[in-house]
C-alpha cells in the first residue's frame, strides 16, 4: 500500500513534475512473469525514477547501509526503504552475497521485475564500470531474462554528493530482452557467468553511450580516495 500510494499520490506526481522522464522502449519489459532490469547506476535518483514511471512493481537490491543509519534520518531512510519494498543487500560478499541471491530469487520466484545495478555502487564521474557476477547468478538460477536499461541525465542533474538535484529532463531507455536459457545450469562456472554479466554491460553500454572501464568502480573509487588522502597528508606536512 505504501508504495502504490508513493508511486501515484505523492512521489511519483512529484518526479514527473521535476524530471520530465521521456521513455525508450518501453515494449521491452514483460507485462507479466519474472524478470530482471539492469542498468547503470548514475545518481541516488535512479532509485525513484525508474519506478515511478514503471507500470508495473519493480524491486531492487539496495544497499544495506540504508537499512543500518544511524538516528532519526537513518530510521526514516530504513523504514522508507522498507515500505517501498527495497531489499537490502550487504557488499562485503561471501554468505552475504548469497542471501541477496537468494531474497532476488525469491522476487522472481513470485514472478515479479527484479531491479538491479550490476557496477554494485553509483558511478563516481559517469563512465560504466565492469559488472558484479550476481545477475548473471540470479538470471541463470531464476531463469529470467534481463532487460538492459540505460538512465540519461540523472549523473548531471544529481550527480553524487549533491543533496538535492536540479532541475532537468531525464531518458530511460529500455533494451531488448537478453535471454540466457542456453547457459541453465552453468551458473556455477565462473567463465560462463563472466561472460553473461559482460553481455549485460554492453548492452547497457550500446543503450547509455557511456564510455566503459573494464575495473570495478568501487576500486578505481578506492585509489582515488587513497591519493587525494596521500595529497593532502603531503600538504600539510609541507606546511610551516
Amino acid at each position: 500500500m505504501f508504495y502504490t500510494v508513493l508511486k501515484y499520490v505523492f512521489l511519483g506526481p512529484l518526479l514527473r513534475l521535476f524530471f520530465r522522464p521521456r521513455i525508450e522502449g518501453l515494449e521491452n519489459v514483460p507485462e507479466t512473469g519474472a524478470a530482471i532490469i539492469a542498468g547503470n547506476h548514475l545518481s541516488f535518483s535512479d532509485h525513484f525514477v525508474m519506478p515511478a514511471i514503471l507500470p508495473r512493481r519493480i524491486t531492487f537490491l539496495a544497499k544495506a547501509e540504508y537499512f543500518t543509519g544511524p538516528g532519526l534520518k537513518g530510521r526514516l531512510t530504513a523504514a522508507f526503504f522498507r515500505g517501498i519494498g527495497q531489499i537490502p543487500v550487504d557488499r562485503s560478499g561471501g554468505s552475504a552475497s548469497q542471501s541477496a541471491i537468494d531474497a532476488a530469487l525469491g522476487v522472481l520466484g513470485r514472478g515479479e521485475l527484479l531491479g538491479i545495478y550490476p557496477e554494485g555502487t553509483r558511478s563516481h564521474d559517469g563512465r560504466l564500470y565492469r559488472g558484479r557476477t550476481g545477475v548473471a547468478v540470479m538470471a541463470l538460477r531464476g531463469n529470467a531474462p534481463v532487460i538492459p536499461c540505460a538512465m540519461l541525465g540523472t549523473f548531471e542533474l544529481q550527480p553524487p554528493g549533491r543533496k538535492f538535484p536540479r532541475l532537468g529532463r531525464v531518458t530511460i531507455r529500455f533494451g531488448e530482452p537478453l535471454d540466457f536459457r542456453r547457459f541453465q545450469g552453468l551458473e556455477g562456472q565462473r567463465a560462463v557467468v563472466r561472460a553473461v554479466t559482460d553481455e549485460i554491460m554492453y548492452a547497457v553500454m550500446a543503450l547509455s553511450g557511456q564510455e566503459y572501464v573494464d575495473r570495478y568502480a568501487a576500486e578505481v573509487k578506492a585509489e582515488q580516495e587513497g591519493r587525494k588522502g596521500v595529497a593532502s597528508r603531503l600538504r600539510r606536512g609541507a606546511q610551516p
